[in-house]
Formats: structure tokens, sequence, C-alpha cells
């Protein structure tokens, strides 16, 4: 079987290890691939502020997928190619549904100009300076909207989303981590779609992709992809569509798979 010609990994996780940073034998393969030319996609939950410092690792073309699709971003050049906002109506019609089904739910959202919250949502990182705060209704602007995201503190995190894609079917529900957070995005943007576009741009055909990941938003890319990891620690629903495992994060599993894979 001939060696991938793309490769999409999730980072946080994923590639990452747990304190965020990325390994050296991990450094090491990634070098190897630019090398001999092959792509390498960052594909995440997380927004463009959080992806400047794995600049280094991301290899010659630059690519990383961000807040879940809704950014395809050159990281070398700092340059947004594509966003997929949620409209405001859209946006404000799924935070009304949501609130009808669970009163006690927070909100908050990623967008084109920054992070915005309302007071009732309990944050798991700091929040940038300045970050404004208000009803999340007043803080949605239009063709701004990257990730809509919602807590409830007393719902288990996948009852939770459950019931918010019931609330909500108008949009993508998903989650990426175990900590109750769920993020919503227009509907039809996901990692796997906007995955799509990088691959059609390089000219790279689904069957000729390895993805990797571990939580329910990498789920679509994963059935995409011509080959696909479930990490050791993978979420069920990612255990159940990944063609393959490969160890945990912070046993360097990205590496080896690649390692394996691509002979390096």
């Amino acid at each position: 079987m001939s060696a991938p010609r793309l490769v999409a990994t999730d980072l946080d996780g994923t590639l990452l290890r747990s304190n965020g940073s990325v390994s050296a034998r991990t450094a090491r393969a990634l070098r190897e691939l630019d090398r001999r030319g092959t792509p390498v996609v960052f594909v995440t939950a997380r927004p463009i502020r959080w992806v400047q410092d794995l600049a280094g690792h991301v290899g010659a073309g630059g690519w990383v997928v961000c807040s879940n699709g809704a950014v395809l971003l050159d990281l070398h050049r700092s340059e947004v190619v594509v966003a997929r906002t949620m409209s405001a109506t859209t946006a404000r019609q799924a935070v009304a549904a949501i609130r009808t089904a669970a009163p006690a739910a927070g909100f908050a959202l990623e967008g084109l100009h920054g992070f915005a919250k309302e007071d009732g949502f309990i944050e798991r990182t700091p929040a940038p300076p300045g970050s404004p705060i208000g009803p999340i209704e007043s803080l949605i602007r239009d063709d701004d909207v990257l990730k809509l995201m919602s807590r409830h503190e007393t719902i288990a995190p996948d009852d939770f989303r459950a019931l918010v894609a019931a609330a909500a079917p108008g949009v993508e529900v998903t989650a990426s981590d175990r900590s109750g957070l769920v993020e919503l995005s227009a509907a039809g943007v996901t990692k796997a779609s906007t995955l799509a576009l990088v691959c059609e741009r390089l000219g790279v055909r689904p069957w000729e992709v390895v993805a990797f990941g571990d939580m329910p938003n990498d789920v679509p890319m994963l059935a995409w992809a011509g080959r696909s990891f479930a990490m050791a620690e993978a979420h069920p629903s990612v255990v159940a569509i990944a063609s393959d495992r490969a160890a945990g994060n912070d046993e360097d599993g990205v590496a080896r798979a690649l390692e394996m894979l691509f002979g390096v």
C-alpha cells in the first residue's frame, strides 16, 4: 500500500502532549514529512489565536483548519484564507432554542473579532484580556460568528450535546473535549468540509489522506479520510468510525503511526 499524500491531524489530545507541547519524536516526524514534500494540515477546534505558537511545526504549506472548520488559515502569512461564519439570525435562533431546552445554559462565541461571553458562561481557560461580556444576543455580529459555544454545569457532557443537537437542528453541533463544552458551527461547516477545500487546492483525493483524532468534532474528518486513526483515549464515537487505533498523545501516538506509514 502506498503512503498517504496528505496528513490531517487534530491537535489537543492527539498530536500535542497533555501539556500542550510537541514532543521531540513528533517534531522529528513532522520535519521529515515536510522534507519529503508531504503536507501536514493541523485541523483543530482551537481559534486562530491559539495556533500561532505552532507555526514552526506545520511545515512549508502552513495550512491550519481552525474553529472546527470555520477558518482556513495560512499560518505562515497569518492570513485567513476562508472564513465560514454563522449568520447572526441563525446564532440567535440557536441560543433561543437552547435556552428553552436548558434555561441554565451559558454561552460564549469565537468570532473574527475575537472571543466574547456572557456572565453565565464559566471558562475553563482564561479569556483574552478585554473580551466583551454581556448578554450573548447583544454580542452576536453578522458575518463574524465562527463558533457559538454553550455549557451547562449540571447536565452530563454527552447528554447536553444530544440536547443541543435536538434543540438546534439547523447547525453543526459537536464537542472537542470532555469538559461539557458544546460547540456550534454553521450548517455544513466541519473539519472534514474545510479539509476538503485544502485537498482540492492541492489535488489530493480523500482516499489519499490519513487523519488522526480523539473527540466527536473529529468524526466527520475521520469518516471522510481514506485512513483514520483514533487515539488510545478517544471518545467512543471516534473509535467507532476510525479504521485504525494509535497510541495515546502522551505516548507519541501520531508520530509512531507516521513512522509506520512513511518509513520515517
